[in-house]
């Protein structure tokens, strides 16, 4: 069995760690931590998980956390990076649902995040969290930064269209119109998540400048090879609903890729990806088809026949846009088939 601790088990990307890894057939969950929740029984803050976990949150401090054989940190930046040292000294590995691992610049990290990194040469060697790009990779991991929510959808929406030896799109003007729940901003109170302020309301921010910029840019590249440069406009949006990610992409085809069977492409890219769904021709995804679910759908279009590529992504932003995509890079670090415990069936209605 392998020994799982979570640092941070109290917000939405906690408590989905723990129903995923509370039902996988080869874990055993060790430490749930919470400072300011230190001796509450999960199943009391999670009713959900009555029956299920027995475990009380422990204080990070009282926590032996050096005897999991591998610690998920749900936590705001800057928690893992500050324990990374002492857990990889005793063969813990660490998967990272927060971005200390995530950029590869420590400039463009201090610059987004505000904090200095406290390991660069743990970063140098830490692999990012995208399965489906970085698989063999990840198998070999001993530090994982998951990727954020919105990147996820975009990455594998362009991959198959950037992956390519040749240029099929120009990739200097790449467009990724974004839409997310409200759990996607966390658990912490807040007035734009108050339901009086999200309900019934549908808005962008962040558009002269996200976050998530960056990672999404630095991915691209790195699926090119990192032979070539990106030009990406991204536009997140809050949308009224609890958890889901549509993502709309937009490419323009260069004149002489006009040719090419983009359904085909799509299909035959993902055709050995257990968790991604290329849809009939003609489809339009729908958040629900994925809610509680690691599956991620796409519908590629191409209106008119013309130069325009449209690509549809839909993902929940706690599953395959987190906790999913970590228990999934667990399953590869450890040797498991990576579906298992992740076969979860999406919830609908």
């Amino acid at each position: 069995m392998i020994k799982v601790g979570i640092v941070g088990g109290t917000g939405y990307t906690g408590v989905e760690l723990l129903r995923i890894l509370s039902a996988h057939p080869d874990v055993e969950l060790t430490a749930i931590t919470s400072r300011g929740d230190s001796g509450t029984p999960v199943a009391d803050m999670f009713p959900s998980l009555r029956g299920i976990v027995d475990l009380a949150f422990t204080s990070p401090d009282e926590s032996d956390l050096q005897k999991c054989d591998v610690v998920f940190f749900a936590t705001p930046h800057g928690i893992a990076m500050s324990h990374a040292r002492d857990l990889l000294a005793t063969d813990v590995r660490i998967i990272d649902l927060a971005a200390d691992f995530r950029l590869k610049d420590t400039a463009e990290f201090e610059k987004w995040y505000g904090m200095p990194h406290a390991c660069p040469d743990i970063l140098k060697e830490a692999v990012y969290g995208l399965v489906e790009v970085n698989r063999e990779a990840i198998r070999k991991a001993r530090v994982i930064g998951l990727p954020g929510c919105y990147p996820t959808s975009v990455q594998l929406g362009f991959a198959p269209l950037l992956s390519q030896g040749k240029p099929l799109v120009n990739e200097s003007m790449l467009i990724a119109d974004c839409k997310s729940g409200v759990s996607g901003a966390g658990r912490k109170a807040a007035v734009g998540s108050l339901f009086a302020e999200s309900a019934d309301n549908f808005h962008a921010y962040g558009v002269k400048g996200h976050r998530h910029l960056p990672e999404i840019v630095q991915g691209l590249k790195a699926i090119t090879g990192n032979t070539r440069e990106i030009g990406l406009t991204f536009v997140p949006h809050l949308t009224p609903m609890i958890r889901g990610i549509h993502s709309t992409l937009y490419a323009t085809l260069n004149p002489e890729s006009s040719d090419i069977d983009i359904q085909a492409l799509y299909e035959n890219h993902y055709r050995n990806d257990p968790f991604v769904d290329v849809l009939p021709a003609g489809s339009h995804p729908e958040t629900r088809s994925v809610r509680a679910s690691n599956y991620l759908r796409i519908a590629v279009h191409r209106p008119g026949n013309a130069n325009t590529l449209v690509i549809l992504v839909v993902e929940d932003n706690l599953v395959k846009g987190a906790a999913g995509q970590g228990v999934q890079c667990m399953n590869l670090m450890f040797g498991l088939d990576e579906t298992t415990g992740l076969r979860q069936v999406p919830v609908l209605p």
